[in-house]
């Protein structure tokens, strides 16, 4: 496939995760809670997970944010439903390396589905942080022994 052929259609799923986001809303049995924002460009993400046993059984987000954004946080819950706490850990790991420019192996790549689309940010270091909101917002909310983050908490690099 030729390089703008990818590039297109790197974009074409980029924007249909950004405007028909998956797993957009509310839960309503949520066991860990998160808000965060990204201050330099107002993101906003209200992250809620269902865990039981260890497993990320069900995850939404509410909130608003540009393109990348919003098609982050779609395409990470895409990626960690189902998944083990430590696996999803390890995805939003992964994919901070990735947007950084680091080199994952084809495992990580693969686990990290459709995300790994968006490797090409980091030729744009301000849309880092656009890119890793929900990612960043994921880990705080399993690494957080009561499962709520303080409301409002800012999301730093």
């Amino acid at each position: 496939m030729a390089l703008s052929k990818l590039d297109n259609l790197y974009r074409q799923v980029i924007l249909d995760h950004s405007s028909r986001p998956h797993h957009f809303g509310k839960l309503n049995d949520s066991t860990r809670t998160i808000e965060m924002n990204n201050p330099t460009c107002g993101d906003v993400i209200e992250l809620e997970l269902s865990v039981k046993d260890g497993i990320i059984k069900d995850i939404a987000f509410s909130g608003s944010g540009c393109s990348i954004s919003t098609a982050s946080a779609s395409m990470m819950t895409d990626a960690v439903i189902g998944k083990t706490v430590e696996e999803a850990e390890h995805l939003a790991v992964s994919f901070a390396q990735m947007v950084q420019g680091n080199q994952l192996n084809e495992e990580d790549t693969d686990a990290l589905g459709e995300a790994a689309m968006l490797s090409g940010v980091a030729k744009f270091p301000a849309r880092i942080k656009c890119s890793t909101l929900a990612w960043k917002a994921l880990g705080k909310a399993l690494t957080d022994d009561e499962g709520k983050a303080t409301a409002g908490q800012f999301h730093k690099e």
